[in-house]
């Protein structure tokens, strides 16, 4: 690739305009790009809520600047230092602070550490697994963290909030396919009931009935929960898990703050698990990833996405934020 050190491609640069985050697609080259490992060339990325943060600025998600954005990227290694890996290997990347301190996956090109890498799937082709992308991996990662806690189909339904988001689509077609009843929570319950009875939600609530100062316990419901929403949301959900029950919790769309008591945790034995996805495990995102494989129907898989251009990305930044996008986004890096 010396040949082509100084031949431009484009990405989403991250820079300090006035004082502030602002990201545009931009021309650089591979001279541009960190000193890592492994060369890949990108194919595809995906769109998730903390990208529509920083792609707009509007949330201090690039903590150095100037950055590429996407926390995401799958593509083909070109070159690679680290013998793990060689020309022609399919991978992907999820999270390790790209597009917080390292550079992102919107980008044609891109140099990462070894260590970050997983081999794509097999079953997967690079489109899929970014249709998959951080939001089905960190779903994965909440519905087994659901299993290694015991909790089987029939011990009740479980509850699946910003169930048409990405992370929430996902979890409830898993979920469903391991033969659990889901009931799914959303704030557009007229524009999406379709949608999420297409993918195995049994039932679904306007998440407006969860948005409420709540009592510190109420009637016990939900056998588990994955929540992405955080604050009253999170609060009413937790007073209503069954004994023993688990929320993994892997999101704040609706604000960080938790406004609830101990009585969930010291009188019906709730467990609050926190999911992060960005520093886990290489173990556990092989598993992860290993059981998105085994468990994702690729036809029910593309009735929850479509692609769309790199090029968009500042408008598409502005639409997740406002909570308009349904299912998930794919980005194509090479338009």
């Amino acid at each position: 690739m010396t040949e082509a050190l100084n031949t431009p491609f484009n990405a989403i640069v991250a820079e300090d305009v006035d004082g502030k985050p602002r990201a545009a697609l931009k021309s650089i080259s591979l001279n541009d790009l960190p000193d890592e490992e492994v060369l890949v060339e990108v194919a595809y990325s995906t769109l998730n809520y903390k990208d529509g943060l920083a792609v707009s600025g509007k949330g201090r998600i690039c903590r150095s600047l100037p950055l590429i954005c996407g926390i995401d990227l799958a593509g083909t290694v070109l070159e690679s230092k680290n013998p793990a890996f060689t020309a022609g290997d399919k991978v992907l990347v999820n999270g390790y602070g790209l597009s917080e301190i390292h550079n992102g996956g919107y980008s044609q090109y891109q140099r990462l550490k070894a260590e970050w890498l997983v081999r794509a799937p097999a079953a997967f082709s690079l489109e899929h697994c970014m249709a998959l992308g951080t939001a089905g991996y960190t779903a994965m990662l909440c519905v087994q963290a659901i299993q290694d806690h015991g909790i089987k189909p029939e011990d009740g339904p479980v509850l699946v909030t910003g169930a048409a988001g990405g992370v929430g689509s996902v979890a409830i077609s898993l979920l469903s396919k391991l033969g659990y009843s889901v009931t799914a929570v959303t704030g557009r319950v007229a524009d999406s009931s379709a949608f999420l009875r297409d993918l195995g939600a049994s039932d679904i609530i306007s998440r407006d009935e969860f948005i409420r100062d709540c009592k510190p316990l109420e009637r016990e419901t939900w056998a588990a929960a994955v929540d992405t929403v955080g604050d009253k949301l999170l609060a009413t959900v937790l007073s209503q898990i069954k004994y023993e029950g688990l929320v993994a919790a892997c999101g704040l769309a609706g604000g960080i703050n938790l406004p609830s008591t101990v009585m969930p945790f010291i009188l019906r034995g709730v467990t609050l698990r926190g999911i992060d996805s960005v520093m886990a495990s290489q173990p556990r995102r092989q598993r992860a990833w290993d059981a998105l494989a085994q468990l994702t129907d690729i036809a029910a898989l593309e009735k929850i996405y479509r692609i769309e251009p790199m090029s968009k990305l500042p408008e598409l930044a502005q639409q997740i934020i406002a909570g308009k996008i349904q299912g998930r986004v794919v980005i194509d890096v090479n338009q």
